[in-house]
Formats: C-alpha cells, sequence, structure tokens
C-alpha cells in the first residue's frame, strides 16, 4: 500500500465532492425540516418523503475534537505522521461534523501544524486540496493564520 486511501464516490456523495472540486462546501439539508444531514445520503431522516437539497455553507467551524495518528500507520499515512485529524463543528449547525488534515495554509501539508498547537473550540476555515482526478478533500486551516 503506497497510496492513500480515498472515499467513494456515489450518487448520494457526488454533489459533495463536485462541490469540493470547486472549492466549495455543500451539505445537503432536509427540505421539510430545514436540518443539515451529514454524511450525505439519498433520504432526510427527519422527515416523511425525506427530500433533501443542497446548500452551500461557509466553511468555518470550530474544533470539536482532534486526534494524532502515530505510527504503525499504512505506509502513505506514517511518511507524513505526525499529522492532526480534526472534527469540525460547522457555524451553520453545530451537530454538523466533518472529519479532515489541519493544515499550515491552503496546499500545506498534513505534518506540518505543531500538534500542541491544537486546541478544541478553536476556530477553523475549510481550504481543500486535490488528490485524484474526481476528488478534492477539505482540509482545515486556524482562523488566526487567514
Amino acid at each position: 500500500m503506497t497510496a492513500m486511501l480515498l472515499p467513494p464516490v456515489d450518487a448520494d456523495s457526488r454533489p459533495f465532492f463536485d462541490a469540493a472540486m470547486r472549492s466549495e462546501l455543500w451539505i445537503p439539508r432536509c427540505a421539510a425540516t430545514r436540518r443539515f444531514v451529514f454524511p450525505p445520503r439519498a433520504f432526510s431522516p427527519f422527515a416523511p418523503g425525506g427530500a433533501l437539497e443542497w446548500v452551500r455553507v461557509s466553511g468555518r467551524g470550530a474544533i470539536w475534537s482532534f486526534a494524532v495518528p502515530h505510527p504503525p500507520l499504512l505506509p502513505w499515512y506514517a511518511e507524513r505522521a505526525p499529522y492532526v485529524v480534526l472534527a469540525v463543528a460547522l457555524d451553520e449547525d453545530p451537530r454538523v461534523r466533518l472529519v479532515g488534515n489541519l493544515v499550515a495554509r491552503e496546499g500545506g501539508a498534513i505534518g506540518e501544524v505543531d500538534p500542541k498547537s491544537v486546541r478544541i473550540g478553536a476556530r477553523v476555515r475549510v481550504c481543500f486540496e486535490r488528490v485524484s482526478d474526481e476528488i478534492s478533500l477539505p482540509r482545515w486551516r486556524l482562523a488566526q493564520e487567514l
């Protein structure tokens, strides 16, 4: 294994990844209740009929939790460790949490941020990294570095 593991792209997640390729963050929302639904799925769990609409969100949030992986890891990840993996609570709905790496700057490597500098509740903003022909992944930068 020498490559990064990539998430599957299916009919339910395609709008998320299409938006990410444009450096935009879009999240599905229940058309009836206006509650966000993540991860993407075919129907809303919040209302009969379950219609979803896709909404562009700000890409701002707060660190809800984080982890710092250390070897032993798969080779691609071991070469970059230690690095920070965040769970980010979105400003639009803190119940929606996206996972991604913390980077020092847009386009920066995932291992550039000192894990000791990360704090729960710190403000972050999304940026994107193209990792394949059809996938850009959300990455996060600390707000004071913007």
